[in-house]
């Protein structure tokens, strides 16, 4: 068992929240870039989240996630003090630092929790750092001070204009890289088809960008297949062989379509309340 030792909503529309769980074989050999699989209890589902944080000392790690399926909401429910039956990891590649310079981290919603802890290791290690945070409006904006700390320039975006500069993060990138800034790589982390715009929008200019891909997964060993995405015209597995991989090289299309192939059923799992439990818990 896997104790909540810490919980907080981390925007003003209440979308989005961080953990921090009691996980100290975790935490001891975790980097940026690697998730963890959860399962609340011996009847729920394997998910993934990305490592957001770690703390090696008090044997910690944290979470950031958005309840919008059956098992996160279940998880949001949580409190501290409460406890999560399954916690695995490290799982998949760390994020490559190594001969970068200078680097822009783009990030899209709850992406953003994902795309900070890259930028952290980057800007740990000396690399010039700008992060880019797109949001749909003021209310979803979660981590500044954090992003803002952890880089060289930070740049928010919102679709409406509520907040940071209006559009989207697409064309605040395109804006750097025109102005000037010559970056080594590009790393996008969010909803796919912002990912695949960004990756659309480098590719001209000759920009390597990484992309970090959280398909469906279920045993997190590339055993069960589940996590596959096509990148280069070969088969990968997400959970092993990534969750980075080059954004130029992913099937979008392909992914897309697969990431929304159980949106039907994860509705109706939301919704469904199980009748042999009385109602207590979702089947």
């Amino acid at each position: 068992m896997h104790k909540i030792i810490k919980k907080r909503v981390l925007n003003t529309a209440g979308t989005t929240l961080e953990m921090v769980v009691e996980a100290p074989m975790v935490a001891k050999k975790c980097l940026a870039g690697q998730f963890i699989i959860f399962r609340l209890d011996e009847y729920g589902e394997r998910v993934p989240l990305t490592i957001a944080d770690y703390d090696r000392e008090k044997g910690t790690v944290t979470i950031m996630f958005q309840p919008v399926g059956k098992s996160t909401m279940m998880l949001a429910e949580l409190n501290e003090g409460d406890s999560i039956l399954d916690f695995v990891g490290p799982l998949g590649k760390p994020t490559h630092t190594e001969g970068l310079k200078c680097v822009a981290v783009v990030g899209g919603g709850v992406g953003c929790a994902i795309a900070y802890p890259v930028a952290k290791a980057m800007h740990e290690k000396g690399i010039e750092v700008d992060m880019i945070a797109g949001f749909r409006s003021r209310d979803i904006v979660m981590l500044e001070d954090e992003m803002r700390a952890n880089s060289t320039n930070l740049y928010i975006t919102t679709d409406d204009g509520s907040y940071g500069e209006k559009g989207f993060v697409t064309d605040k990138l395109k804006m750097l890289i025109e102005s000037g800034r010559n970056y080594d790589e590009v790393v996008a982390i969010g909803p796919g088809v912002m990912m695949k715009f960004v990756s659309l929008a480098t590719k001209p200019y000759g920009i390597k960008t990484v992309v970090s891909l959280n398909p469906i997964m279920i045993d997190g060993t590339g055993m069960c297949g589940g996590c596959r995405v096509s990148v280069g015209g070969e088969t990968k597995f997400a959970c092993v062989d990534g969750p980075e991989f080059d954004g130029h090289q992913v099937d979008w299309d392909e992914l897309l379509r697969r990431g929304a192939f159980y949106k039907d059923e994860e509705a109706e799992q939301r919704e469904h309340v199980c009748r042999l439990t009385g109602g207590l818990r979702n089947a």
